[in-house]
This record gives C-alpha cells, structure tokens and sequence, in this order.
C-alpha cells in the first residue's frame, strides 16, 4: 500500500468521515478537492472518476476506485481488522454494525442528493420549500427511529472503541437539519456524537476539514 490513497472529497461533506477513518488507521492520503453540489462544471470534471458525480470516491492503492462512503468506510475497517473500527465477521455486533451502516447510507445521506439542489425535483419554485420541508422531517424521524433502536453499547454504538460507524453517524447528523434536530429526535445518540467530536486523535482533521464554528450545531 505504498502509493496511498486518494480521496475525492470536500470539507463538510461525506468524505470527511473517510479522512477520519484514513487518519485513524494511520494511512497515508491526499485530498482532491470537488465539492460537487456548488458547481455544474464541478459534478462534470468529477464524473471522469465517478459516473455519479458524487463524492466521496476513493482510488485504492491497487489503482482501483470505490465509491459510496458506506462501502469505503466498511472496506478501510475489514482491511485493517485489529484497529477495532468495524466488528469482525463472526462478532455479535456485526450484524448491527451493517444495518445502521445501511440505514444511514439509505433513509438519510441519501437524500441530501435531494437537498444540495431541490430542483433536481422541483417542478417550479413554489415546491421547493415543500421539498426541503419534508426532507428534513424524513431525515428527523430517521433519526428518531435509529434513537429508539440503536442504543449505545457503550461509549459509542458498539462499545468502548469508536467505530466507522459512529465516525459515519457524527459526521452526517451535522448536516442540515443539523445537530439540534438530530439531539432532540435521538437524544440517546448525543453522547455518542460529542464524543466522536472530542476524539483527540481527529481534532486537527475536524479543525482543517469540518471546524466547529459558531452555531454549527443550529
């Protein structure tokens, strides 16, 4: 793995939990920036690498890419079994690791293709507020239901040990609607997002990558 990793990404955006799960596993890496929602040219220079225009994209060492962050951050942690960032094949945990891994990538990061630009589906501009309205109580009860059933297992959602799940889980609650919606409708998960925020092996990453700026909360 000596030629390193390269990230497609942008501050803020899903990619930022890949840097922190690459920055944790200690593997060398370097950003390219293409934050994709701001900019049609952007999302086409982008689509040479992913056909999605998406990011986060990975290009292996191998040379080969992977795309969609669920998946990237699942083979960064199975790839490095001993670092404890994803429970095993044969651990009791596995099985709830994948579902809320599955459940954040579909029900909630999902629709923020919606949401970085509503008029992908608005037919006109007097159903964009309807469109941002309803996805941001879709995301809300989301939370809520993922409160109700995925209690902490300790400090974080599978132990003691943070995981690439709950890298995932602090990372997509700071988008809109925000971490103030998302403590209200889980408030049983508040614990472990702030402690995944006050990781001291990632404070530089969310300074440079993620900074916690006056009412970033909401």
């Amino acid at each position: 793995m000596s030629r390193g990793y390269v990230l497609y990404g942008a501050a803020g955006s899903g990619s930022v939990a890949v840097e922190a799960a690459l920055t944790l596993l200690g593997e060398p890496y370097r950003v390219v920036e293409r934050a994709t929602w701001k900019d049609a040219a952007v999302r086409e220079e982008m689509a040479r690498v992913n056909p999605m225009r998406q990011v986060p994209a990975l290009i292996l060492p191998t040379g080969e890419l992977m795309t969609e962050s669920a998946a990237i951050l699942t083979l960064l942690a199975d790839g490095c079994a001993d670092s404890g960032l994803a429970p095993g094949l044969e651990s009791p945990m596995r099985p709830r690791f994948l579902r809320w891994m599955s459940f954040i990538s579909a029900q909630i990061y999902s629709l923020y293709w919606v949401r970085d630009d509503i008029t992908r589906l608005a037919a006109d501009a007097g159903h964009e507020a309807v469109i941002r309205e309803r996805t941001a109580a879709r995301i809300t009860d989301c939370w809520r239901i993922m409160g109700e059933q995925a209690a902490p297992a300790g400090r974080f959602l599978l132990g003691d040990e943070v995981s690439v799940l709950d890298l995932y889980l602090a990372v997509v609650s700071r988008w809109g609607p925000r971490r103030k919606s998302f403590y209200a409708a889980a408030p049983g998960l508040a614990g472990v997002v702030r402690a995944v925020d006050a990781e001291p092996r990632l404070a530089a990453l969310w300074a440079e990558r993620f900074p916690f700026a006056e009412g970033w909360e909401g």
